[in-house]
């Protein structure tokens, strides 16, 4: 499961576009309360008194009553003890009939049902080498489901219609599934648990003109003579029930072949064209984590299908990963998109050896699964685009933990207390548990690693686990107790914060690196980390332990040394007070080899851009080899340092013209911009006709500081074919310049865009009816964004909607207290209705 709101909900949770998250202090989870009575309970992994060995589901849809009408067989045995009873997850629905299959006859059997589970009576009792099969009729009502989700997973009726009457032209017809945590049981009665795997058979009738996906190969499809069709799709490999899945929709098929077998790409028929550029590396993927892991992958196919109104960002369904529509891009904004989509593509696949293959056996051992894939995309960036662009993913990752530790507080990565399963889906699970592998992997070294990961997974293949098996991995391959590890790590919380100061002793030629940890929890880390002391033109590398509050090191050297790099491999997910000079940085910058050892360097200049030597290193990182470094560098240009500017000016017209990387572009014409001179115009003019939309847009922002005439004439040819922040710079334009004419674009694309982009381009809407005095524009267009907010269903949309329109009734009241008297009653009618809604909304 990827974790995805977009960055459209700019200072609220922003699962970036690798299931990374961002949280603010207004929305983030709230602390745990130490008085909730639901914390007090032991999680514990759920008994398994049945096991089901494979599951048959035949369904057909009522579109108008939003029904599903299923039959299901189930085969099952007892676990150990022997048995006389079965009990099923089955959520709202309407059960028909509940019987035996015996003989090649159904006989009834007497059963109760509470509208969660289904209590049934079997014929006899059954021992643990006796298996059973039991057939229910019954209709699934999903609509009729009073379900919530998560953060990671907002909704929970498991079974999907989206426009089922085809009301929105704006929308296709689509029916969906969406079964983690335990929402399967919403459209098929099974053992909703994550410790149970099953071999599976869905047969979906649909109309013929529909496609369907499912788990496992299409088998047979058979045409009925009432126009519909019969898909049937089947699984021979046991998977758990979460990861069935069902998706049927107007869609088109791209297909490739990967060591024999089919791997596809469903989209909507207008991004057919691009399919290949958004998923064109998964067979990439599929043998770089194959090889890497010694392990291939298992499965029949690969597929990914995109869908409307997603409840999250994507799923790793088994062989059928169903991803949001923020993933459907064109080749101009993949330009933009900076290896988010790839990112949530690595993730979901990944998930098919941790997650698929190897299943955490509780939500408590979320880890398992979500932490893996996580680290995934670290891997597959180091792989494809190098270590720069991994390192810069993993900053932002451990950023965003610390940014949840801090508002929501911090737990343990393994945790059987929760206030509801929902809450494992968080920073911790997912980034911070990735940062903990990659020290992992530092530890232990790369070897060890990935060996011990085919151990794990060639011990637990198609069986569920806990942390503890992938500790005892570990220890077989390396032959080490890592109880310390992850009893630190995995079964504890909170990470160090380190404040690190030198003394150098030149008569002994030493120099002794001090670590104290300061953490306020009173915890005490282990902590391996290598020091590398540069001297003399050389590096020595030297590896420690910090294994006490206050640690204390020394190593001799025969010049003094230029720099000491503490946790020289930049592994440690910690904070770091470094207590050094300017100079160290300076001689860092062009030095010390890693992405983060630059950046660290890079951002101490960039506060001292005075200093000449400072100033060097800035200017040197404009023509860094990785776009994360040069871009970083662009935006902390202080350009009213006359030096500075007189240094950086020329480069910054040569890349804002030349940079490959068009985030690179943007931010060296938004700085270009920041300073209004009018020798730059035709540069910006030139420059509105980027490909890269973010480019495009930094460069009309640009012009309209210069020209807004020009800039807006400009915006009038561009607007049909703008998106993202281009679209965002176009609103600004229309925001100074702009009339009620230009209001209609703003609500066509509005109302033609659906999930993440419908947040984004409500927040450009709002902009621009700010300064609409109409007052029938203005109650339209907020009306269309009260629905959509009320569509959504999400607390974090509803609130940044809510204090989004805030200052825009405030705007409204202001004006009218100012305004003639023709004019006053328009802008209160718009006052009021805002409030209006913003009441509504909050209620």
């Amino acid at each position: 499961m990827s974790k995805c709101l977009k960055q459209a909900l700019k200072g609220l949770l922003v699962v970036c576009l690798t299931g990374s998250m961002c949280y603010s202090p207004a929305y983030a989870q709230q602390p745990d309360n130490a008085n909730d009575p639901l914390l007090k309970i032991y999680r514990a992994t759920a008994t398994r008194v049945n096991d089901l060995s494979h599951t048959k589901l035949d369904v057909r849809f009522d579109y108008a009553k939003r029904y599903l009408y299923g039959k299901a067989w189930l085969t099952l045995k007892p676990h150990f003890y022997a048995t006389d009873s079965l009990t099923l997850d089955a959520k709202g629905m309407d059960i028909k009939t509940v019987a035996l299959v015996k003989g090649g006859k159904n006989v009834a059997l007497k059963y109760t049902y509470d509208s969660t589970q289904l209590h049934i009576q079997l014929d006899k009792v059954y021992s643990r080498t006796e298996s059973y099969t039991v057939y229910i009729d019954y209709v699934a009502r999903p609509e009729e489901i009073a379900a919530t989700g998560s953060a990671a997973i907002t909704d929970a009726k498991g079974l999907y219609f989206i426009n089922p009457d085809g009301t929105d032209k704006n929308k296709p017809i689509q029916i969906w599934t969406q079964g983690e945590t335990e929402s399967n049981s919403v459209w098929f009665p099974t053992i909703d648990k994550t410790a149970q795997k099953c071999t599976e058979e869905i047969s979906m009738t649909v109309d013929k003109k529909y496609v369907t996906l499912s788990n496992g190969k299409l088998v047979n499809q058979k045409n009925n003579p009432d126009g519909t069709r019969t898909d049937t799709w089947k699984m021979d490999l046991p998977h758990s029930p979460y990861l069935f899945m069902m998706a049927v929709g107007d869609f088109a098929i791209v297909k490739e072949q990967w060591r024999g077998r089919e791997v596809s790409y469903y989209v909507e028929k207008a991004y057919e064209p691009y399919a290949k550029a958004i998923f064109g590396n998964t067979p990439e993927m599929l043998t770089f984590y194959s090889d890497i892991l010694g392990y291939e992958y298992a499965w029949p196919k690969y597929s990914q299908i995109v869908v409307r109104d997603y409840v999250s960002g994507a799923m790793e369904n088994t062989t059928a990963t169903l991803h949001g529509d923020f993933v459907q891009k064109t080749d101009r904004e993949l330009l933009d998109n900076n290896n988010y989509n790839e990112s949530v593509i690595a993730h979901e696949l990944f998930h098919h050896w941790f997650g698929d293959l190897v299943t955490a056996e509780s939500w408590s051992n979320l880890t398992l699964n979500e932490s893996f894939a996580d680290y995934s995309e670290y891997l597959w960036l180091e792989h494809k685009y190098g270590k720069d662009e991994a390192d810069a993913h993993s900053l932002e990752a451990g950023e965003s933990y610390k940014q949840f530790a801090q508002y929501a507080g911090d737990r343990d990565l393994v945790r059987f207390h929760y206030h509801d399963k929902e809450d494992m889906f968080d920073a911790i699970s997912y980034q911070k548990g990735g940062r903990i592998l990659h020290m992992l992997r530092n530890v232990v070294g790369d070897s060890a690693f990935f060996k011990s990961l085919n151990l794990y997974l060639k011990t637990n293949a198609f069986k569920p686990a806990e942390a503890h098996q992938l500790r005892l991995a570990f220890e077989e391959v390396t032959g080490e107790d890592l109880n310390w590890f992850f009893n630190q790590w995995y079964f504890g919380d909170g990470f160090p914060k380190l404040d690190v100061s030198y003394n150098y002793n030149d008569a002994a030629k030493t120099v002794t690196v001090n670590i104290n940890q300061t953490q306020e929890s009173g915890k005490i880390f282990q902590l391996p980390i290598a020091i590398d002391v540069y001297a003399g033109g050389k590096k020595v590398r030297h590896l420690v332990t910090i294994t006490d509050k206050t640690s204390s090191f020394t190593f001799p050297y025969t010049s003094k040394p230029d720099l000491v790099n503490v946790d020289a491999d930049k592994v440690l997910l910690a904070d770091i007070n470094d207590q050094r000079d300017l100079n160290t940085y300076i001689f860092q910058f062009s030095n010390a080899p890693t992405y983060l050892d630059r950046r660290e360097a890079l951002e101490a200049c960039l506060k001292e851009q005075a200093n000449p030597a400072a100033r060097k290193v800035v200017i040197a990182a404009l023509k860094d080899k990785f776009y994360g470094i040069r871009s970083l560098a662009i935006k902390g240009l202080s350009l009213s340092n006359d030096d500075v500017k007189s240094a950086a000016l020329p480069i910054l017209q040569q890349l804002a013209k030349d940079d490959k990387n068009a985030l690179v572009r943007a931010a060296a014409l938004k700085q270009l911009g920041s300073l209004k001179d009018a020798q730059y115009s035709s540069l910006f003019e030139a420059a509105t006709k980027d490909q890269s939309y973010a480019a495009a847009g930094a460069a009309l922002t640009g012009l309209a500081s210069l020209d807004v005439d020009k800039a807006y004439n400009l915006a009038k040819q561009m607007e049909a074919s703008s998106r993202g922040a281009l679209r965002n710079a176009i609103a600004s334009v229309y925001a100074r310049k702009g009339n009620e004419d230009d209001v209609a674009f703003f609500a066509k694309t509005f109302d033609e865009a659906s999930g993440q982009e419908k947040v984004e381009d409500a927040i450009q809407y709002i902009t621009i009816l700010a300064n609409v005095d109409n007052a029938d524009i203005v109650i339209k267009g907020i009306g269309q964004i009260k629905d959509m907010t009320k569509a959504f269903n999400n607390k974090m949309v509803t609130n940044y909607m809510v204090n989004m329109l805030q200052p825009v009734a405030k705007r409204k009241l202001d004006k009218a207290t100012i305004a003639p008297a023709d004019k006053k009653a328009d802008l209160m009618k718009q006052y009021d209705y805002i409030k209006k809604v913003i009441t509504e909304l909050k209620d």
